[in-house]
């Protein structure tokens, strides 16, 4: 048995154990398996690796995404230039290395949701770990951009620093927090949403609901919307190939 899973606090909005259970069927690896295992605090890591010794790997989401580094043995350059990991593999020795394939998964996402590039620039909602694969990604395609959050020591914008102008200067908006994830469906980004356009593309990493209210106000603004479901399965694929070896 061949066994798999993701890491997290809550993980009932999660698809991706459907996912990777229908890859597994669809390729008829009937001896490959993939489980949910919520986590109450990171510490509980080395107690699940101890009672799941089939695991071979792991994905990893909020908020264990940059906490779960001390556990590791080794960092891919990916999660080392990102500072966070959402991949974790068990190498043929038994070493536990982390990778970074949320920024691959949202740069190929983004190269065809926002093809005019050219003179963007863009809001990084957010400063965890997925917020930091968004940076990296958006560094690659030549786009720069201002991480927000509630923290007024922090080294970007807080919320209440976006006026309707700067948001008016920014055509790219990203949705890298949990805000909005199922159950709390109601709740959305700070943000002055009059101050949207038509010139406006919000991305929001979540994606389950499959629009959130970030997504419908940019959408009464005219903006375009995309939530994270793409992203999800990119990522996923490159997850899938680091496990295999390729």
């Amino acid at each position: 048995m061949r066994e798999f899973g993701l890491i997290g606090r809550t993980l009932s909005h999660s698809f991706s154990q459907t996912y990777f259970n229908q890859k597994f069927y669809s390729l008829s690896l009937t001896e490959h398996q993939y489980d949910l295992f919520e986590l109450a605090a990171v510490n509980e890591f080395p107690a699940l690796l101890a009672a799941h010794p089939a695991l071979v790997g792991l994905n990893v989401t909020v908020p264990y995404k940059e906490t779960i580094v001390p556990y590791l043995d080794d960092l891919a350059p990916s999660a080392s230039r990102v500072g966070a990991v959402n991949v974790i593999e068990r190498t043929a020795d038994g070493l536990l290395r982390g990778h970074n394939t949320d920024y691959v998964g949202f740069r190929d996402s983004l190269r065809t949701f926002f093809p005019d590039r050219q003179d963007a620039r863009a809001l990084v909602l957010g400063t965890g770990g997925a917020a930091k694969a968004v940076v990296v990604a958006l560094q690659e395609l030549g786009i720069p951009s201002w991480q927000v959050s509630r923290d007024p020591l922090g080294a970007g914008l807080t919320y209440d620093e976006l006026t309707p102008q700067l948001v008016a200067g920014h055509r790219l908006i990203i949705n890298a927090t949990p805000v909005g994830t199922f159950p709390q469906v109601d709740e959305c980004p700070q943000l002055p949403y009059d101050a949207l356009t038509g010139q406006h593309y919000l991305y929001d990493l979540v994606y389950n609901p499959t629009e959130t209210l970030f997504m419908t106000k940019g959408k009464e603004a005219g903006a375009q919307v995309k939530n994270g479901f793409e992203m999800l399965c990119l990522q996923a694929e490159a997850a899938w190939n680091i496990w295999n070896g390729k």
